[in-house]
């Protein structure tokens, strides 16, 4: 069994997206950003199944270096703590970044503190989150397995691609995750390609995804790639 990320079907408006989707699977995390923002539950309300939320990344930043963005971007996690609220979602989030090397260790500690508020919203909200490592973009935190101290009883989220860019996914597969993310490429761009367009071993992967009893979450970038992934992964 595989979960599908909406991010295959971004062109779409949402309903339609999930509407192709439910045909293929019962588990879809929504791309929650862009022309899948959601502002309420509604558009999942009338569909069975499971869901998790990809919270908003592209314009937020949980270790933001400045405080009143930092603390606008735990903000925006919070609505999403709501949403999840309604449909039993999990919640998948981005560690942040630092616009300046000088700044990492500033950003670390925003990081943390961020980690504290979004505790607390878990709690409040009885909704579980995974913090999701980086691939290859400079300046952006939790890219090597060197760095999971960071997020500290925070539930991890393996994006085995973004792994691979950083040619340590061996490294982070030795290290207990709750979420995954699967999708491949040549070790070099962030492409979403399908399970078996890239180098990436998925035998190795399937065998610590099936040992964790988790369910994982195909992150292809196109529903064509969404089929042949979930055949290549059947085929193991």
């Amino acid at each position: 069994m595989f979960g599908v990320s909406t991010f295959c079907l971004h062109n779409l408006p949402l309903p339609e997206a999930l509407e192709k989707l439910a045909a293929i699977t019962d588990r879809i995390e929504i791309m929650d950003d862009g022309p899948h923002f959601l502002e309420t539950a509604e558009p999942l309300l009338s569909f069975d199944g499971h869901f998790s939320l990809h919270t908003p990344c592209r314009g937020t930043n949980i270790a933001s270096v400045l405080e009143p963005i930092r603390r606008a971007s735990v903000e925006v996690m919070e609505q999403c703590f709501r949403i999840a609220t309604e449909v039993n979602a999990g919640l998948v989030i981005h560690p942040g970044y630092f616009a300046w090397a000088e700044e990492r260790g500033k950003a670390e500690q925003q990081l943390r503190r961020s980690l504290a508020d979004l505790t607390a919203l878990s709690d409040e909200h009885s909704v579980r989150f995974f913090i999701e490592n980086m691939g290859n973009w400079d300046y952006f935190l939790l890219k090597t397995p060197e760095e999971l101290p960071l997020i500290g009883a925070a539930a991890f989220a393996l994006d085995v691609g973004h792994a691979n860019q950083m040619k340590c996914l061996d490294e982070f597969l030795k290290h207990p995750a709750s979420h995954y993310h699967l999708h491949d490429n040549y070790g070099r761009d962030d492409s979403h390609s399908a399970v078996g367009d890239g180098t990436i071993d998925f035998s190795a992967v399937m065998k610590a995804v099936r040992n964790s009893g988790i369910v994982p979450v195909i992150e292809v970038a196109t529903f064509e790639g969404v089929i042949r992934s979930i055949g290549q992964l059947q085929a193991l």
